[in-house]
């Protein structure tokens, strides 16, 4: 079987070579077969919780608010990014399938950024919904009524396609300087766009796009929760403060699991600290796997009427109960 090294000197060309090589976990890729395993298991396990998500908010006349109607999209977004990332996970576990054609490399980096920035895009709309509850409680109502949410939904879905779109084809057409050897398991735009010769403007404005997203969403977020944290000082008893701090339980735990693995990457990448690439790679899959697998359990454990109602529709003879 060929390996990433053996291949990279044919893909030394100006332009861009017919294939990409990914790395796998490093150390695994003598016996790859045995990590297929967690990541079927992780991959099954999002997609049920993610998809119970949707089918409770989808069923449910009682959850058609404004703070579902995000969940629903986050669960979206979830099982996007999971899928994704799927194919070159898994044919590097089960097969040793370095080598990626570079249309299916741009299209897998296309879709993984897509689904990223729409729930770094979602997990903004739940803090602003969340910051209008607590310190606007009296006009929420009036503020997030049913235009202006699936306003917000149709913003974010433009935001996500009509930023990425143009992505794939400026890749496509740079000229590249370095062999085409990726060092993840998965395509993505900075590892991409780094093999480009320097000076390639496409690489520049894909580049801002990324960072427009990414650095700009979690100050906004954490900035509402400043806001909300103002407003929670004020508020009489610290029983009140526990229930309102409560709302907020499941949106901060994963506005906190996305966001952390992120800024450690980029804080690794942007000062080279010295860490193994065994531990940079778990921490990228840290950042795209575990939000799909862990924000379902956070969200109907953290939310009672998530639990109630899904507990409720799993009980035989009492689905008519629920209102």
């Amino acid at each position: 079987m060929s390996t990433p090294s053996a291949l990279a000197a044919t893909n030394s060309s100006a332009w861009m070579a017919p294939t990409f090589l990914l790395v796998g976990m490093p150390g695994l890729s003598a016996a790859p077969s045995w990590w297929a395993v967690p990541l079927i298991t992780v991959y099954l396990a999002s997609a049920l919780g993610n998809g119970t998500i949707l089918w409770i908010i989808a069923l449910e006349p009682g959850l058609h608010r404004p703070m579902y109607f995000f969940l629903f999209l986050l669960s979206v977004s979830d099982v996007g990014l999971a899928t994704a990332l799927m194919p070159t996970l898994l044919g590097l576990a089960l097969a040793g399938a370095h080598a990626i054609p570079a249309s299916a490399c741009l299209l897998q980096m296309f879709f993984i950024h897509v689904f990223s920035v729409m729930e770094s895009s979602v997990l903004l709309a739940m803090a602003f919904d969340r910051a209008l509850a607590i310190c606007r409680p009296l006009r929420y109502p009036a503020l997030l009524t049913q235009d202006v949410i699936s306003k917000i939904g149709m913003a974010i879905v433009f935001r996500c396609l009509g930023l990425h779109l143009p992505m794939p084809f400026l890749l496509a057409h740079m000229p590249y300087c370095h062999p085409q050897v990726l060092t993840h398991s998965y395509c993505l735009h900075p590892d991409m766009a780094r093999l480009a010769c320097p000076g390639a403007w496409g690489a520049v404005y894909s580049l801002a796009v990324v960072l427009s997203a990414m650095a700009l969403d979690p100050l906004l977020i954490f900035l509402s929760y400043g806001l909300i944290g103002r407003v929670l000082q004020g508020v009489g008893s610290s029983e009140d403060r526990w229930k309102a701090g409560q709302t907020c339980a499941a949106h901060l735990s994963a506005v906190l699991l996305f966001y952390i693995p992120m800024i450690l990457l980029a804080l690794i990448s942007r000062f080279k600290l010295p860490l193994p690439q065994q531990a940079h790679t778990l921490l990228s899959y840290v950042h795209f796997l575990l939000p799909p697998l862990l924000n379902p359990i956070l969200y109907s454990v953290k939310m009672k009427e998530i639990r109630e109602r899904i507990l409720k529709r799993l009980q035989p003879g009492k689905v008519g109960c629920v209102q």
